[in-house]
């Protein structure tokens, strides 16, 4: 596997981790479960750490190979030193005397990477672009959100080349073919998974012990990275809303967000903007940002939470409102890309209008005041993702690999 950027391994909710890492991560896992034998190629940021790791468990590797400055760097920067990346792969398989089967490619960095090393090795390329170009800057509210046109003339090459396409949503394959002029039948949609051993429902009572909240507390939780394309301004004006219409909910409301370093920000940061905004609002004393979490602490927050918002702008998936039904948390969701598939409205959660704070308000309104509905929706929530569980999705993902090394036989 090629994940160029950004390592399976981060810690989550970082600038550049969110739910490509935990693909990745668990996908290898579980290949690796089956035999596989799997190696995850990925640019080394610290060059203190060691080049080969087995952190993903027995027979798959994360190989860090440096490629530029090893340092976290500009995503669009690292283009520029792919020719070290390819060398430092074909270098590492001669060593290991090792042939690869399958090139299954993350994001476009990693995609532009393995039409070299097909050409050097003549394996098949399953690619998956996690998120588009295109629909990021259909969004982008600023210049300087808007993506290279680099990155996405290099998506479009992808798009042709690449031996097999997986979409994460019907969503995603449309925009594929609508945007990209991608070939329908290179596609396969094929969703992401999710570790229903790790995320799976616990008494909300002993979740709000372990992560030291109160018993009686209401939590209205934001997981994701700290960037304008996850709305999470819109979240706040959205919770002023709910606090001004009903001023007896501010008692006992908790609104944590999980991600980003709150110690560590620039004045040029999301952070900044979201901390000002907050104050301007008036609800310093209900919102709180406590920074990225591991996964082994999030369930005790899903569980926790009465409602997981994601109010996102863009979304190719959208892995934590998964986690977070997987834990029987109701979702609302902006009803844009694979949100508008995942989160079954009014059955596993609600889907409310992008950048409508009032629309929003209303739904968090609804499920705060009525703990039955809370209950029945949680409950559908769970049922509906254990049909992501990874043992599924990977039968998926191996029918596919089985399919394109058939043709290079």
């Amino acid at each position: 596997m090629l994940s160029v950027h950004t390592c399976p391994l981060a810690t989550l909710g970082g600038k550049e981790t969110g739910g490509m890492n935990v693909y990745v991560r668990d996908l290898a896992r579980e290949l690796s479960r089956r035999g596989h034998r799997v190696d995850v190629y990925t640019r080394s940021q610290d060059a203190s750490i060691p080049r080969i790791t087995n952190g993903l468990g027995q027979g798959a590797r994360v190989i860090h190979l440096p490629a530029g400055p090893e340092h976290p760097y500009a995503k669009h920067l690292i283009y520029d030193h792919l020719p070290e990346f390819v060398d430092g792969v074909l270098a590492q398989a001669e060593a290991d005397s090792i042939q690869y089967d399958v090139l299954h490619s993350h994001y476009w960095l990693s995609g532009a990477a393995a039409r070299e090393l097909r050409q050097r090795w003549g394996a098949p390329i399953v690619h998956m672009f996690h998120t588009l170009g295109k629909m990021k800057n259909a969004v982008a509210q600023r210049p300087e959100e808007r993506e290279t046109t680099r990155r996405i003339e290099m998506e479009t090459e992808i798009v042709r080349f690449a031996d097999a396409l997986v979409a994460a949503t019907p969503v995603e394959e449309e925009q594929l073919v609508r945007a990209y002029s991608a070939d329908p039948a290179s596609i396969r949609v094929i969703s992401p998974g999710v570790d229903t051993e790790r995320f799976h429902p616990i008494p909300a009572a002993h979740a709000k012990e372990r992560i030291a909240l109160c018993p009686d507390c209401r939590i209205i939780l934001f997981v994701g990275r700290i960037e304008p394309l996850k709305g999470i301004d819109n979240l706040l004006r959205a919770i002023a809303q709910v606090i001004d219409r009903r001023p007896e909910l501010r008692e006992g409301l908790i609104v944590p967000i999980i991600g980003g370093d709150p110690d560590r920000v620039r004045e040029d940061d999301e952070m900044v903007r979201l901390r000002e905004l907050r104050e301007s609002l008036g609800i310093a004393d209900v919102v709180t940002f406590l920074g990225a979490k591991d996964q082994d602490t999030l369930q005790y927050y899903y569980s926790a939470a009465d409602v997981v918002v994601m109010p996102s702008d863009y979304e190719s998936f959208g892995m934590v409102a998964l986690e977070a039904m997987a834990c029987g948390a109701p979702v609302i969701a902006s009803d844009v890309g694979g949100l508008s598939f995942l989160v079954q409205h009014a059955r596993t959660g609600y889907r409310v209008p992008a950048r409508d704070p009032q629309a929003l308000a209303a739904r968090i309104t609804r499920l705060l005041t009525d703990e039955g509905l809370r209950r029945r929706i949680g409950q559908r929530a769970t049922c509906w993702a254990e049909a992501y569980g990874w043992p599924s999705i990977t039968d998926r993902i191996e029918a596919l690999y089985e399919e394109l090394t058939s043709r290079y036989e």
